[in-house]
């Protein structure tokens, strides 16, 4: 059995502005948050061939983040993540995301840095 050539491409803290939360004013003033997305290509061609059409662009990426967060508004940022990762599954070829969304204003009354919502998805084993 040949050996598979694998690698993780990660998008570290892409910061957007949007109005997802239950809230009212969290809908009508929106609010910072903060995404990590990672993500594992299903067949990576070799990396020494050295083509930006063997990969995903980070820049394809980090649209999808952008766009996702800014179309639609949503409840919970359990929802937000699952978007993004169906958006990316819908585009690319891949086998492994996962979505790490914090929300640093948060309205609860106490003091913490953030809340933070971790999606994983991976595709079953052949």
């Amino acid at each position: 059995m040949g050996e598979k050539l694998g690698y993780t491409i990660r998008l570290n803290n892409v910061v957007v502005y949007g109005f997802h939360g239950v809230h009212p004013e969290e809908k009508t003033l929106g609010q910072r948050f903060e995404i990590d997305l990672e993500y594992r290509l299903k067949n990576p061609a070799d990396p020494w061939k050295d083509e930006e059409r063997s990969t995903i662009s980070y820049v394809n990426a980090h649209n999808i983040i952008s766009r996702v967060c800014s179309e639609k508004s949503f409840n919970l940022i359990e929802t937000l993540g699952n978007r993004i990762i169906e958006e990316l599954r819908e585009s690319y070829l891949v086998d492994f995301i996962v979505v790490r969304i914090r929300k640093p204003s948060v309205p609860i009354q106490g003091i913490l840095d953030c809340v933070e919502v971790e999606v994983v998805w991976q595709a079953e084993s052949e």
